[in-house]
């Protein structure tokens, strides 16, 4: 979620405020997001803002720059952005988690129809930073997902058995 809808603040004495701003009509990806932060960081307080469309859920840690070294100054999409070793190796386990996060931050599943009367679900992923669109199509190729590229910034999957696959572990937002 860091990647796609995150940022990290500097405050007073070297403490950072992880915020992930989310889409207020998806209450269990924010709901999933706490607990996700909370299996991080047990003992820290977790909070949520509520404004209009949106969700924020933030916590605040010393430790965030050390768990998410991408971040820096500016937006994502104008600076570099790529995964640790160590990072690397929680992909290559749990490919399933990024995959999930990045869609529900940057993504959705809709229903593609065309000409003839044919429709079936697809799932899309769209960033403006290459890297984290690379991270996004590495991973799909680390599970075997087949996907393809539309425009600058669009990712899809579109196979009916790629989908399949999503669907076990992501499906709609809800």
């Amino acid at each position: 979620m860091y990647l796609g809808d995150g940022c990290l603040s500097a405050h007073r004495r070297g403490v950072f405020k992880l915020r992930i701003s989310l889409d207020a009509r998806y209450p269990e990806i924010a709901a999933e997001t706490e607990r996700a932060i909370r299996a991080v960081m047990p003992m820290n307080r977790i909070g949520r803002v509520l404004n209009g469309g949106w969700d924020e859920v933030y916590a605040y840690s010393k430790s965030w720059p050390c768990l998410f070294p991408q971040h820096g100054p500016g937006r994502k999409h104008e600076r570099r952005i790529q995964l640790t070793g160590w990072q690397r190796e929680h992909v290559a386990r749990w490919p399933t988690l990024l995959l999930r996060g990045l869609v529900h931050s940057d993504g959705c599943r809709f229903q593609n129809s065309g000409r003839g009367g044919w429709s079936h679900p697809r799932y899309c992923s769209d960033n403006r930073s290459a890297e984290i669109r690379a991270i996004f199509r590495e991973t799909c190729d680390l599970m075997g997902v087949h996907w393809t590229a539309s425009g600058r910034y669009t990712t899809y999957v579109s196979k009916k058995a790629d989908v399949a696959l999503l669907d076990l572990f992501i499906g709609p937002k809800s």
